[in-house]
């Protein structure tokens, strides 16, 4: 999971939700919401190469509707295709080896790097 500035200039990583059950995933997003006052959630969508929707983007958007249904804070997709694979290129580059290996890291790297992305390219907050 990743925050932007209130702003909406930068991304950054913020947490790992660690999947536990849904219910509590749920919990956990909505209480973050709350707790920073989100005013829009950027989901990332794992598409395919080819831009193609596979199994595990349809269980994201599943997921998504679903903590739709528990905030009215917009909700809104973008593409994640090799946000993992960057994530762990900048880790790499920091030359920090204790950072490097904890590839939990990877996970709120690349969402950040997800919602930067989603930022850069919005109009003007």
């Amino acid at each position: 999971m990743a925050l932007s500035d209130p702003q909406g200039i930068l991304a950054s990583p913020f947490t790992i939700i660690n999947c536990r059950d849904e219910s509590a995933d749920i919990e956990s997003i909505i209480n973050v919401i709350k707790e920073y006052q989100v005013g829009q959630v950027i989901v990332g969508l794992p598409r395919s190469m080819n831009g193609s929707l596979g199994g595990q983007a349809e269980k994201v958007k599943a997921f998504a509707q679903k903590l739709g249904e528990h905030t009215e804070v917009p909700i809104e997709f973008r593409d994640e295709r090799l946000s993992t694979v960057s994530a762990k290129r900048l880790l790499q580059a920091t030359g920090d080896r204790k950072l490097r290996k904890r590839a939990k890291h990877d996970d709120a790297i690349a969402a950040a790097l997800v919602l930067q992305g989603y930022l850069d390219e919005a109009p003007t907050h």
